[in-house]
């Protein structure tokens, strides 16, 4: 069975950093597509970064480019978001999401999400 479980989230205050986790089971990450989004109340959707599975080519959306880094660990089967710098503005419910998506930030081109972790940056 598929399975995306996210960890890592929790309140920070602005200019703090945090580390988001996702952790598959049920099938092995380096061969999709690993894709971050985020949802905050009243606003869209939104992909923040994907990292692809075929050659480990690395996306961002503007807004977090130069603060948010993505990696991967074959060996654990995860996948990382580290988000430095953080601004009220990245408040959000962060999901992590797998697929093999041509267009990384279109959120149906991936097929398997976790349940998200809640991000808060306020002081």
């Amino acid at each position: 069975q598929v399975k995306l479980v996210e960890s890592g989230g929790g309140l920070v205050q602005p200019g703090g950093s945090l580390r988001l986790s996702c952790v598959a089971s049920g099938f092995t990450l380096d061969y999709y597509g690993i894709g971050w989004f985020r949802h905050a109340p009243g606003k869209e959707r939104e992909g923040v970064s994907c990292i692809k599975g075929s050659d480990g080519s690395t996306y961002y959306a503007d807004s977090v480019k130069g603060r948010f880094t993505i990696s991967r660990d074959n060996a654990k089967n995860t996948v990382y978001l580290q988000m430095n710098s953080l601004k009220p503005d990245d408040t959000a419910v962060y999901y992590c999401t797998a697929g093999w998506p041509t267009l990384w930030a279109l959120h149906y081109e991936y097929d398997y999400w976790g349940q998200g972790t809640q991000v808060t940056v306020s002081s």
